[in-house]
């Protein structure tokens, strides 16, 4: 039991420092800020790499995350899809909101090229 719990802890800390290094905005706004929470709460687990060289089920999710188009990111979290749930009886409508806002703010991560 009390390994468990060290495990989820361990595990929540992780996800939240994850999140909170996805944006390198300095200034956030309190809703996006509120985004950032929840999205390290209810997303990170398949959106956020846990540690180096991990998997994850989700794409990482960015600025240029379905197409720019806030109500796609919308359907998705609400409705769900064949691969991910549907969050709509989880989440209130600002929330998900909030959770768009904030993953406007995250970058766009830079073309890797492929070693020589």
């Amino acid at each position: 039991m009390m390994r468990n719990t060290v495990v989820a802890m361990v595990l929540a800390c992780a996800l939240t420092t994850g999140a909170a290094a996805q944006s390198t905005s300095t200034t956030l706004t309190e809703k996006q800020i509120h985004g950032r929470q929840l999205f390290a709460q209810s997303c990170g687990i398949c959106h956020l790499q846990a540690s180096l060289n991990a998997n994850t089920y989700g794409p990482p999710l960015n600025k240029a995350s379905a197409n720019a188009n806030n109500e796609v990111m919308r359907i998705f979290i609400m409705e769900g899809s064949a691969r991910m749930p549907a969050f709509k009886h989880y989440l209130k409508t600002a929330d998900v909101d909030a959770i768009i806002d904030y993953v406007r703010t995250v970058p766009v991560p830079a073309a890797t090229t492929a070693a020589r």
